[in-house]
């Protein structure tokens, strides 16, 4: 995993704030902070274009140097732990990368690869549908998989797949997210609803939408890396588009 993870140039930035953020972007700079492992968050600058080619491939362990940074010449493992946009949700103005050890247990989420064609499908009307292509599960950097493929080929109409019956990589990875949530499930054409909506549904009233917030910051890591990337959504504006 050392070896074979994406290696990113960093700058370290003396200046923090939404008007030096918004310089960095203007030169092809992204800004971020690494935290973590007991030390002093440390603001940087990536390049824009090699960042965020490798972040949309969906890496997210990576090598992190310093060139020319005495006082911070080693080389760094981080991995990314959340990234944030301009106010239309489109571009990415804000990278947070936490400090890990390559044997260090982390929790992260992991895109499920669906592979085959479910036999289901072969009824007129029937569609395939996946409410969560995504799920987060607890394991070592160094065992971080790219994906986990899930062959849906014996799926039925009817049929449907939890992330409990997710195999993972590995014995020791643990699955973080709720066991009975559908990953996978074919339906009739117009049926979409997932087992957990339909159990909602059957309540005696109906009740509001809740939209909860982001979760909490994670200390002064987090509050550096809002003061760079709230206020300068702003001033990005009129470049941003949906994500």
């Amino acid at each position: 995993m050392h070896e074979k993870s994406p290696l990113l140039t960093a700058e370290k930035r003396d200046r923090i704030g939404s008007r030096y953020a918004a310089r960095d972007r203007a030169k092809g700079r992204l800004p971020a902070i690494v935290y973590g492992h007991g030390r002093e968050p440390l603001p940087i600058t990536l390049d824009t274009k090699q960042a965020l080619t490798l972040i949309t491939k969906g890496e997210k362990v990576f090598r992190l140097d310093f060139p020319g940074h005495k006082e911070a010449d080693e080389m760094q493992m981080v991995l990314l732990k959340d990234l944030q946009f301009d106010y239309l949700g489109t571009n990415i103005v804000h990278a947070d990368f936490a400090r890990v050890d390559l044997n260090e247990r982390v929790r992260t989420r992991v895109h499920i690869n669906l592979i085959g064609d479910a036999k289901g499908l072969k009824q007129a009307g029937a569609i395939l549908v996946h409410p969560n292509l995504e799920i987060e599960i607890e394991c070592r950097v160094v065992d971080l998989p790219d994906g986990i493929e899930l062959n849906v080929a014996e799926l039925d109409l009817g049929q449907m797949i939890t992330a409990g019956q997710v195999k993972l990589p590995r014995d020791d990875m643990k699955l973080v997210t709720d066991s009975h949530a559908v990953v996978a499930q074919v339906v009739l054409g117009g049926v979409t609803k997932t087992a957990e909506e339909e159990t909602a549904a059957a309540g005696t009233a109906a009740e509001p939408e809740v939209i909860t917030a982001k979760k909490p910051e994670e200390g002064a890591a987090k509050t550096a890396g809002k003061a760079d990337a709230k206020p300068d959504a702003k001033a990005a504006g009129g470049d941003a588009k949906k994500k």
